[in-house]
């Protein structure tokens, strides 16, 4: 079957290149965690290596460039954090990752899951300020989510004494810190909603590390605040601290105390109003500098798909498959020369004059035991014929005759057969099995 004219009919480079633009374009700098395997550090100084986990792995190199600035040297079996580029090997069709940042997972670890989930609710919009609900301008009562034993409620209800004292608190108590914080801020919040008995609600907790504040970067504490029909003011940590739960709360206030005058009227209306202005304005500010900062990052990721450092690391990235190849055929020309050597040696010593003069004797040594035997049969064999020959020529022999008591006699060195063949005074020699007989013929009788 033809395939149709009106396909667009790729080549593997162009279809490798597409598809490196598309990672690139799509993804660019991502970050992951994993374990090190298959690590190798060549000549170059760049690192190849794979990054996996319980179901899969991926491929990363990482260029001299950028690991100069890693500050250990990983291994096999590592966990570790990395930021990096999604692109493809265009020579082979190797999907990978080229890795920028490498670090032990831990700390960074959190950080990066705070930035993943932030980016992921920003883009469905959790945090638009379109969605935000202002408070109730002159609230009755308050419902204060916190410990019951922390020092953030006892500063928040000190400022309310002092500037609001006719203000209601109704604490929903929970723990802001541990693997069971997240759980009960929700129920806490959970509960406030379903009782609906306060104007609006305070989520605090006093300063902390990135570890102490994290059950408020909970994904089902942010889902549950952004769900909360009481307006939510977000009070965590201090000022330089910022969780998911500000970004999505109505009102963030830099510190629990700045909560409770924020809700408080201390004067006129217009300075309650003025300071939650102010404190929108620093989230539209923060805000419009994350995006801007998402702006810069898709620009220098383009930067980066343009420089040609990209194709410098592919080259790099080439040549140091073609050293491996090199090596492993050199390895393969030297084993096999050596093998080759061996077999000339072996030959060598086999075709050596000494090895052939010794071949040469033991043949002749053979050769002389075989005309030994061959002589001593052939000898044997003579002198068996020669006995019977001999055994048959006695039987046949005149002296065999002789030896029975027959005598043969002769005249003039002639047998005699007949005494017509003599006269009276011949003289005959009569040859007997023993000795021979001179006589003279007297008479002869027919």
């Amino acid at each position: 079957m033809q395939p149709s004219t009106s396909t667009d009919i790729y080549t593997v480079t162009r279809l490798n290149r597409q598809a490196r633009l598309i990672l690139e374009g799509e993804l660019g700098t991502v970050a992951l965690t994993g374990e090190i395997s298959n690590l190798a550090t060549p000549s170059s100084g760049h690192w190849y290596f794979s990054l996996k986990d319980a179901q899969s792995q991926l491929r990363c190199a990482m260029f001299r460039g950028n690991n100069r600035s890693v500050a250990f040297r990983p291994k096999n079996g590592d966990q570790v954090l990395i930021t990096g580029k999604i692109t493809l090997y265009e020579p082979r069709g190797d999907y990978q990752l080229v890795a920028q940042t490498l670090a032990p997972a831990g700390a960074g670890l959190l950080k990066q899951q705070y930035e993943t989930l932030k980016l992921r609710l920003d883009e469905e919009g959790l945090f638009a300020h379109s969605r935000k609900r202002p408070l109730p301008e002159h609230p009755k009562r308050v419902g204060i989510i916190s410990s019951a034993s922390g020092a953030a409620l006892h500063d928040m209800l000190s400022v309310l004494a002092r500037r609001a004292p006719y203000i209601e608190v109704v604490l929903y108590p929970s723990q802001v810190q541990g693997e069971l914080a997240a759980s009960q801020l929700i129920s806490a919040l959970q509960t406030a909603n379903r009782r609906n008995e306060t104007d609006l609600l305070i989520l605090a907790r006093g300063g902390g590390s990135l570890e102490d504040l994290w059950c408020f970067n909970d994904e089902r504490l942010v889902r549950a605040i952004a769900a909360s029909t009481l307006p939510v003011v977000s009070a965590v940590g201090h000022e330089v601290d910022i969780t998911l739960s500000d970004l999505v709360a109505d009102l963030r206030a830099p510190t629990p105390s700045a909560a409770a005058e924020l809700i408080s009227r201390d004067g006129s209306a217009q300075q309650q109003q003025y300071q939650q202005w102010q404190a929108r304005l620093y989230q539209a500010q923060q805000r419009a500098m994350a995006t801007i900062k998402q702006h810069f990052a898709s620009l220098e990721a383009r930067l980066q798909r343009l420089h040609p450092q990209q194709q410098l690391q592919q080259q790099a990235q080439q040549l140091d498959r073609l050293e491996t190849r090199l090596r492993r055929a050199q390895q393969l020309a030297l084993s096999q020369s050596q093998q080759q050597l061996n077999t000339l040696a072996l030959r060598l010593q086999y075709q050596h004059p000494a090895q052939y003069v010794s071949r040469q004797k033991r043949a002749l040594n053979h050769l002389a035991e075989r005309l030994q035997i061959l002589s001593k049969q052939q000898l044997n064999q003579y002198a068996h014929q020669l006995a019977l020959a001999s055994s048959r020529l006695n039987a046949i022999s005149p002296l065999a005759t002789l030896a029975r008591g027959y005598s043969i006699t002769q005249h003039n060195n002639h047998v005699l057969t007949d005494v017509s063949q003599l006269a009276p005074g011949d003289q005959l020699h009569t040859r007997l099995a023993h000795g021979e007989v001179v006589s003279q013929v007297l008479k002869l009788t027919p």
